[in-house]
């Protein structure tokens, strides 16, 4: 007599064996359980989500991306495909991309605690700014009493030079929750965000020295860090955002009393700030560049003037375009938005930077029409640029 079948195993079955073989930090074996579920269910979003994760959590980028695609693909509207799929995006340094993943995540659900507060820390990870920052405080004010809000809240703000806030999101989230203090070491990928956010922050640490600030005696953090609203009893009002009409009420526990984002620290973009520095790098950059390319085209009329000009036109084109490229990378917001600011707050600055990109422009003027004239006035733009920069440091 025939012995009886066994049951078949289930697509979610092969996934909580991989979730069980991932704590104990076997990511390859939780990898081939997963691929085992696949070959019964290949388009199931779940188990492709968590191939994913257990790729990220292994440190295999590429491989993390093609499951999440593949998972976004099956069910391109669930929060959990589209935070993975952001974070590969991520470690494969597709920051573009990620950006938009986790602008869409905020956009999508902007009421949902998890959406808000991991959206937030994606953006921040690939394109950190004001976005960020204000996804980051819905996050705390939908889940106040979330310790991982806090601790994303912390991330971001610590991203933004923003370390007295940094400082006390941080110190909530532990009073919330102490095993944040620890989540970095944490295995497998049941709580992989969570380990995400506590890496950022520890990495950030050194700087600001908030991890052991945050975990000093309470006594003395209470005395350092200050009260943390709580438990938010008015709604938040990002800083882009007017306040309402009516009066808050003032007093030691409400909202109100609490400084605003911009107040402690300035403006999140000031001359101090990452994007600021950014372009004042790249107008540096550029204005040297502008300046030895004018030279050297000066040079070149000794020998052809034809040469010199398709010199000159050639390096302002690429001067015109490593500009472009650098401050798209490295500064955390548009690069429009941050040239808005810095006309508000840094006047000089952002004029050496118009001034900066127009320099090389009239090398390719000097390209096309000729003359002395064009080509000794690309290279003063260039240095007023760069005196404009370094003479308000």
């Amino acid at each position: 007599m025939a012995a009886p079948l066994e049951p078949e195993t289930t697509p979610e079955e092969y996934r909580q064996r991989a979730l069980l073989l991932a704590d104990l930090g076997r990511y390859d074996e939780a990898a081939q359980e997963v691929a085992a579920g696949l070959t019964a269910a290949p388009d199931e979003p779940g188990l492709l989500a968590t191939l994913a994760r257990i790729h990220l959590a292994a440190e295999q980028p590429a491989e993390a991306l093609r499951a999440a695609e593949k998972a976004v693909a099956a069910a391109p509207d669930t929060i959990t495909n589209l935070v993975v799929r952001a974070m590969a995006l991520t470690d494969s340094q597709k920051y573009g991309d990620a950006a938009r993943v986790a602008s869409g995540i905020l956009a999508q659900w902007p009421a949902d605690a998890y959406a808000q507060r991991t959206g937030a820390a994606l953006l921040s990870e690939s394109r950190n700014g004001q976005e960020a920052l204000n996804a980051a405080w819905n996050a705390v004010r939908i889940a106040p009493a979330d310790a991982e809000a806090h601790l994303v809240l912390a991330v971001v703000a610590a991203r933004l030079r923003l370390f007295d806030l940094a400082q006390r999101a941080y110190t909530q989230s532990l009073d919330l929750d102490p095993a944040i203090g620890d989540a970095q070491h944490d295995m497998g990928i049941v709580r992989f965000e969570r380990r995400r956010w506590a890496k950022a922050l520890e990495a950030l640490a050194d700087e600001a020295t908030l991890s052991a600030q945050a975990q000093a005696e309470p006594d003395v953090r209470e005395e350092q860090v200050g009260d943390y609203p709580e438990p938010f009893p008015r709604a938040y009002q990002a800083p882009d955002r007017p306040e309402p009409k009516e009066e808050p009420q003032r007093g030691s526990g409400s909202w109100a009393a609490e400084p605003s984002i911009s107040k402690p620290s300035g403006p999140v973009l000031d001359p101090s700030e990452p994007s600021a520095a950014a372009v004042r790098q790249a107008v540096v950059y550029g204005a040297n560049a502008t300046l030895i390319a004018g030279v050297m085209a000066g040079l070149m009329t000794l020998s052809s003037d034809g040469i010199s000009q398709v010199w000159a036109g050639l390096v302002g084109v690429l001067i015109v375009i490593g500009l472009l490229i650098g401050l798209r990378r490295t500064v955390p917001e548009p690069v429009g938005a941050a040239l808005s600011r810095l006309r508000a707050h840094n006047r000089p600055l952002a004029g050496a930077a118009y001034i900066g990109f127009v320099a090389p422009l009239v090398l390719v003027v000097y390209a096309v029409v000729g003359g002395i004239v064009s080509l000794v006035a690309a290279m003063v733009l260039a240095a007023v640029a760069e005196l404009l920069v370094l003479t308000r440091r």
